[in-house]
C-alpha cells in the first residue's frame, strides 16, 4: 500500500514590516537563492544562494545561534 505524504514548498515568504505594523516588503527563501519584492512591487530581484553566502561572509554582523 502507497503512503500518502505532503509535498515540500519551493519557498518559503517572510513578510517584513516597520514598526507601525506597514509592509516594507517579502524576502523569499528558496534552495536555490534569496529573492526580495517591496510592498508596492510586482518583480522579484534575486540572488544566487552562492552569491547571498559571500555578501554575508563580508557585512553580515556575527551572532550566535
Amino acid at each position: 500500500m502507497a503512503t500518502n505524504a505532503f509535498r515540500r514548498p519551493k519557498f518559503v515568504d517572510h513578510i517584513i514590516e516597520d514598526d507601525d505594523g506597514l509592509v516594507v516588503g517579502t524576502i523569499r527563501v528558496k534552495p536555490s537563492g534569496v529573492g526580495w519584492a517591496p510592498a508596492d512591487g510586482k518583480k522579484w530581484r534575486n540572488v544566487p544562494l552562492e552569491k547571498f553566502i559571500a555578501f554575508m561572509e563580508e557585512k553580515g554582523r556575527l551572532t550566535e545561534k
